[in-house]
């Protein structure tokens, strides 16, 4: 009985791992459509920084998870890469995405389901966390600028140049 019920799973967790070969097969149309709006001018700052912050964090050394444990190392890196994805395009106005992916040729119907198929993935609590990320990072660039912060690292790196 045990043996079936584990086969059983076994087969469900395939078929759902299945379900994403259509995503991987858009994969390569996605990351032109990020690179896009990463050279869009209108896409706000904020919005731009939470991939350069999950484009640190996969190449820093330190992980939640050691790369050294097989298969699980590498999973705080893609959650983290999700998360971010997700939080960047959550908060672009309507507009930019719709006439970005009508410029790559991108279905949006096609588009809205992969990105409601890898919601599914992340826990409600975690969404809700990354969704807040922009506003904390504009909150403390406004912070920078009031205490004058930009102004010295500006000045540090102009010596560094000397």
């Amino acid at each position: 009985m045990a043996r079936s019920r584990n086969r059983r799973s076994g087969l469900v967790r395939t078929l759902n791992y299945l379900a994403f070969l259509p995503l991987a097969s858009r994969a390569p149309s996605y990351g032109r459509l990020v690179l896009a709006l990463l050279r869009d001018d209108r896409v706000p700052l904020a919005r731009k920084a939470i991939l350069g912050l999950a484009a640190g964090y996969v190449a820093s050394p330190l992980d939640l998870i050691p790369e050294a444990i097989p298969i699980v190392g590498a999973i705080d890196d893609v959650v983290v890469l999700i998360l971010a994805l997700e939080a960047f395009l959550d908060g672009l106005p309507n507009e930019i995405l719709d006439e970005t992916l009508l410029d790559l040729d991108i279905d949006r119907e096609a588009f809205d389901r992969d990105r409601a198929q890898v919601r599914r993935l992340i826990p409600g609590p975690v969404r809700r966390l990354a969704a807040r990320l922009p506003g904390a990072l504009r909150a403390a660039g406004t912070f920078a600028r009031h205490a004058g912060m930009d102004r010295r690292v500006r000045a540090w790196l102009s010596m560094e140049d000397a």
